[in-house]
């Protein structure tokens, strides 16, 4: 990583002289200190991406000023310049956070080849972080669209579920954002750090799953040339996510049984058990009760997965998160697409709340973005929403009562109009020709957050 910023601490004069030589000829942009508190000085001024600190110094030592930099920067990487008489010493610092250490005299070439490896590991390290920032931003329950009640119940259990390592089971429709809470789940745990890894039982050919969840030895059949591991060994120390697990076939059952009792699995063609420490959330639209009366799930297993049950609701019972959502569609496919497209026509939004959504999430994902490739203005109008056929619906030739036909229209603007204003009280009032107490008053009613409809979010 030429033109990268080092700090070199020596109390030696020569040897400061003779590594600013090199490593500028190199590329380097190089800092240097005479000792610990000039080098500490330096550090609260200016980031640094390495350091090379001499191990015996005047005043302040080498462990010492290593100590006070990683406190500064906890993940600056720390080269320790010793002789080879204190060499135990230097060992003794790269347990205490020192990247590595390096003998004096050293080579050149030497110190330059670590000074490249330890930048990348700074470089690779960052990226772990600024990836897991994006997971934390995208995953995290506060960013989650639900402005619905019945949402906001649901992720406050999720939230006390997640830090512990009780096996959850997620119910709900095709579409309900059983996966987004998997992995929020993941992410909020102790596990966070570790891997999450999700399997579709129903996707994967049965004779083909085995070998994908528990891996195989070599030579385990005709073609297994190298060991490989499997969705198990993968998700160690991390989170485990079965889709769909009613579609996992009745042989699987039984060794995935084993893997929820003894925490231990087989590979396919192996003698010796592999031990796996995971956290198992499943997830299916079916009813796993009613699976197990049919005979078509292991009614052991199903206590083994059933310890917390979660049922998602569809999106037709949580009608108020539906204008978040298409608007936070409407942002997403509206950059992918590189199109202006702003919003929804008050048509189009009434549209999308009587729909009925059979899909759920899933589906208004796919209206609203088949809409955006359509659309020749900033505003969707109900004309390109292709919302399926009638049955779709919410009438389904029922009439409602005017009691019940009014809520719905209310319930209907006071969404259109929030969202809007995007979430201030006071424009929106205003819109809608209410005072502020009146208006707080009908949002109460129908339990309409207007913090919800501020910022984008993630689905939910």
């Amino acid at each position: 990583m030429p033109s990268a910023k080092i700090l070199v601490v020596d109390d030696d004069l020569g040897l400061r002289t003779l590594m600013k030589v090199r490593l500028e000829a190199a590329g380097y942009n190089v800092t240097l200190a005479e000792g610990g508190v000039e080098a500490l000085a330096r550090a609260t001024e200016e980031v640094y991406e390495l350091a090379i600190v001499d191990l015996k110094m005047e005043g302040m030592d080498g462990i010492t000023l290593l100590g006070k930099l990683l406190g500064i920067h906890p993940t600056l990487p720390v080269i320790i310049l010793t002789a080879h008489g204190t060499i135990a010493s230097a060992v003794e610092a790269t347990k205490k956070g020192a990247y590595d250490y390096l003998t004096k005299p050293f080579d050149p070439k030497d110190l330059l080849h670590r000074l490249e490896k330890a930048l990348e590991v700074r470089r690779l390290k960052g990226e772990v972080e600024r990836l897991r920032s994006l997971l934390l931003e995208r995953y995290d329950f506060a960013n989650i669209i639900a402005s619905s009640e019945k949402m906001q119940q649901i992720l406050r259990q999720v939230t006390q579920i997640a830090a512990t390592d009780s096996t959850v089971c997620l119910y709900g429709e095709s579409g309900t954002g059983k996966e987004l809470i998997a992995r929020a789940l993941h992410v909020a745990s102790r596990r966070a750090s570790s891997s999450f890894v999700a399997i579709n039982c129903g996707a994967i050919p049965e004779g083909l799953l085995e070998n994908e969840l528990f891996g195989h030895v070599k030579g385990a059949y005709t073609g297994a040339d190298r060991t490989q591991h499997g969705f198990m060994q993968q998700a160690d120390g991390g989170t485990l996510f079965l889709d769909e697990i009613s579609e996992l076939p009745l042989a699987l059952q039984v060794k995935f049984l084993r893997v929820l009792q003894e925490r231990e699995f087989y590979s396919v063609g192996a003698s010796q058990p592999t031990k796996v420490d995971v956290r198992l959330v499943v997830a299916t639209n079916q009813d796993l009760a009613k699976a197990v009366a049919a005979g078509k799930f292991r009614e052991d297993l199903y206590y083994r997965v059933h310890v917390v049950p979660i049922s998602l609701p569809p999106l037709r019972e949580r009608s108020e998160d539906i204008p978040l959502l298409a608007q936070h569609f409407v942002q997403k496919f509206s950059r992918e697409i590189g199109k202006e497209v702003r919003g929804f026509a008050a048509d189009a939004l009434q549209h999308l709340m009587l729909y009925d959504w059979p899909g759920n999430v899933r589906e208004l994902a796919n209206v609203v973005e088949r809409a955006i490739v359509l659309a020749t203005h900033e505003l969707i109008t109900s004309d390109l929403l292709l919302l399926g056929n009638k049955e779709g619906q919410r009438s389904r030739g029922e009439v409602l009562t005017l009691r019940e036909a009014r809520e719905q229209f209310e319930k209907t603007y006071l969404v259109q109009v929030l969202t809007t204003m995007k979430g201030n009280v006071s424009r929106a009032a205003g819109l809608a020709g209410k005072d502020r107490a009146e208006f707080y008053k009908l949002l109460r009613k129908y339990t309409l957050d207007p913090g919800a409809f501020k910022g984008e979010k993630a689905v939910g």
